[in-house]
């Protein structure tokens, strides 16, 4: 059994820290000669040598909405059928009919959507999927019906086998929630480092004991418990405490296990579509980002979500870890290369930041590091990576050698490349009328916030062109180095 102060994982429970951040208010201010701490206690211990069990402390005490049970979206009864295998969810779509005075343009896309939802259903339900049919398809986007199921498959975490499928969630679910247990379960002694927090030298020994016994690494614990609760705060569902720890167990397993580059910010936003799409496959609405508090659901669809979340991050983020790195390489030869392209694609607009004193690295860095999930909204993300995770398979070619030598191509990085090149170049009427404070202030806070899915596609349609255009030409790649400077040339195979 945990301790009443403590959640399943020996973290602290949200119950303790209100209870303590109750009892900071009643002593405030009574030992006004010592110097402040973080959370208003008193010491005259910087914050970094702080020693106490109850790291989540540090930030403040969480103001998590509570939402009322009839707000809750509805669970569908046949939930574990999904669980076991997440084709059984294909047979349960229905299909609402279109009202009787709908328009002829209306009638001719609830048609259109009807055809591509059954497509997509036809090459799910294969026992065998073929995986170039289905990346042909979801091109042009994928139906929210079949999307959860479409992107494992695109990603290489659900087999194409259905005979191979359940037992391989089975076995990748149990690895990542013993994963989870080993990161943070009490008494192992995974770290050396104690884990700190904001409270001062009145936090007893046993809760000093039970942060050693955690073993969590303070410096990516004290990341992330920063940066979850700043993810997607203008949608509801990500300020709710089940989506918050999710999202917080999942990044500090990922970062544990992946050393070379530990946490970075901007990894936070990256699981999130892939959280909300996984855990609407789950709910009769799949518009989630409101009225879903997801504690409400049962534990064993919260851990299928979340373990799915993480291995999908993983295949995600494997090809370009080199974006996170120490120094980030790869960011910083994206950055270059997003100069030189946008200098063939539009010279006056080049020319005119580089005589405003625009760095390319002072807007664009945050583009390839967050993949411009900070510029558009996280639906229209969505509908993005269904784009993007068709080039996804070949990320896993980077390590594979051609014929002379070279590694093969990032199609993946690279087409993002040329959406950023079209998203900038979408501006430039604008752009070249301003000065190098208004260019910051715009690009800062672009004009994004109405768009659309036609103006992802849009957008996606001008990139395509883009790469198109410059197939096989190296011209404006001079800075990049030969594990991503063929990439950029690659469109979709189809």
């Amino acid at each position: 059994m945990f301790e009443d102060d403590e959640d399943e994982f020996g973290l602290p429970s949200i119950a303790s820290m209100r209870r303590k951040g109750r009892r900071k208010d009643s002593t405030k201010g009574k030992e006004s000669g010592a110097t402040k701490g973080r959370n208003g206690s008193t010491s005259s211990t910087p914050w970094r040598a702080i020693d106490s069990g109850d790291i989540a402390e540090e930030r403040g005490i969480p103001n998590y909405p509570t939402a009322k049970k009839t707000e809750g979206k509805i669970l569908r009864p046949q939930y574990q059928e999904i669980l076991r295998d997440p084709a059984n969810s294909l047979h349960l779509i229905s299909h609402p009919s279109i009202a009787p005075n709908a328009t002829a343009k209306e009638t001719e896309e609830h048609s259109s959507r009807l055809t591509r939802i059954n497509k997509f259903k036809r090459i799910l339900q294969t026992s065998t999927i073929p995986l170039s049919e289905l990346r042909d398809s979801a091109w042009s986007g994928i139906p929210s019906e079949v999307r959860a199921m479409a992107w494992q498959v695109l990603l290489g975490y659900l087999p194409t086998s259905s005979e191979r499928r359940v037992a391989a969630l089975e076995r990748k679910r149990r690895e990542y929630l013993e994963g989870v247990r080993q990161a943070f379960e009490r008494g192992t002694g995974g770290s050396t480092t104690s884990v700190a927090s904001g409270t001062a030298g009145a936090a007893s020994s046993s809760s000093q004991n039970r942060g050693r016994g955690r073993g969590l690494d303070e410096t990516i614990w004290h990341q992330i418990s920063i940066d979850v609760p700043r993810t997607n705060p203008h949608l509801e569902l990500y300020s709710y405490e089940a989506t918050q720890r999710s999202l917080e167990r999942i990044l500090y397993v990922w970062a544990i296990r992946h050393p070379a580059s530990g946490y970075v910010q901007g990894i936070n936003d990256l699981v999130t579509p892939f959280w909300q799409v996984f855990l609407g496959a789950y709910i009769s609405d799949p518009n989630i980002d409101s009225g879903m508090d997801p504690g409400q659901l049962p534990k064993q669809v919260l851990d299928a979500v979340e373990a799915d979340s993480f291995w999908c991050l993983t295949k995600l983020l494997d090809g370009i870890q080199d974006n996170y790195i120490s120094q980030q390489p790869g960011i910083q030869r994206q950055v270059a290369s997003l100069r030189d392209l946008t200098t063939r694609i539009d010279d006056s607009l080049a020319k005119h930041l580089q005589n405003e004193g625009v760095e390319f690295i002072q807007f664009s860095f945050r583009w390839m590091n967050c993949l411009l999930m900070r510029e558009i909204s996280v639906k229209n993300t969505i509908r993005m990576w269904d784009t993007y995770l068709v080039r996804l398979p070949s990320l896993r070619s980077l390590l594979a050698l051609t014929n002379n030598g070279q590694a093969e191509e990032d199609g993946f990085s690279g087409f993002h490349l040329y959406v950023c090149a079209a998203f900038l170049v979408k501006w430039s009427d604008q752009l070249r009328k301003m000065d190098f404070q208004e260019i910051m202030m715009f690009l800062q806070s672009l004009p994004t916030r109405q768009w659309t899915e036609k103006d992802i596609e849009l957008l996606l349609s001008e990139a395509f062109i883009w790469q198109s255009l410059f197939r096989g030409s190296s011209a404006h790649l001079k800075n990049t180095s030969s594990n991503s400077g063929g990439g950029v040339g690659m469109g979709p195979n189809f």
